[in-house]
């Protein structure tokens, strides 16, 4: 199987349902902001401070491929079968942050990204993430969206705040405060 067809030379793409849109609009920028936010996830997944996170991170990953999905797709497409989101996948979210959480001190100051090259990747795939869910809400104001692919974007990127600071502590490095200049 050639894994290149051709079809897109001309600055076009097919939708899960059989009709081709410009590789410029919105939902193909919304998935592909997903795309790049799973790539950061497996990222994050290899890192060793990361080694008892790393089936949440798969999961998570597996969780943005359907949301991938869910977007490339017409909305009243039947032609295939596509995998959804459920509220059961925000709530672990929600329950691995309560656990992190409970390892934190309380946040005194606003805090920037850095400290450790792995932090500083977790606030990357953070700030993709918000990216993404800015992207989808677009989206929704113009289409019928699953507003459980925006919960999820939402508390996605609020793991992976709570993550950075969790890994900043496993790591033994200081959050860098954000001091504001008067």
């Amino acid at each position: 199987m050639k894994i290149y067809t051709k079809s897109g030379d001309r600055g076009t793409t097919s939708l899960v349902g059989g009709t081709r849109i410009s590789k410029a609009e919105l939902r193909i920028e919304a998935y592909g902001t997903v795309d790049e936010l799973n790539a950061y996830i497996g990222l994050l997944g290899d890192f060793e401070v990361n080694t008892d996170k790393k089936a949440l991170l798969k999961e998570i990953q597996d969780r943005l491929f359907t949301i991938g999905s869910i977007l490339a797709s017409e909305p009243e497409q039947t032609k295939k079968q596509i995998p959804d989101l459920h509220e059961s996948d925000i709530e672990a979210l929600e329950k691995a942050m309560d656990v992190m959480n409970e390892d934190l001190e309380p946040m005194r100051f606003f805090i920037l990204p850095g400290g450790h090259q792995n932090v500083s990747f977790g606030h990357v795939a953070r700030t993709v993430c918000r990216r993404a869910e800015r992207q989808v809400v677009r989206l929704a104001e113009e289409n019928d969206t699953d507003y459980l692919v925006i919960r999820y974007l939402n508390r996605l990127s609020d793991y992976l705040f709570i993550l950075c600071r969790f890994m900043a502590k496993q790591l033994g490095v200081a959050e860098v405060a954000w001091k504001a200049r008067v």
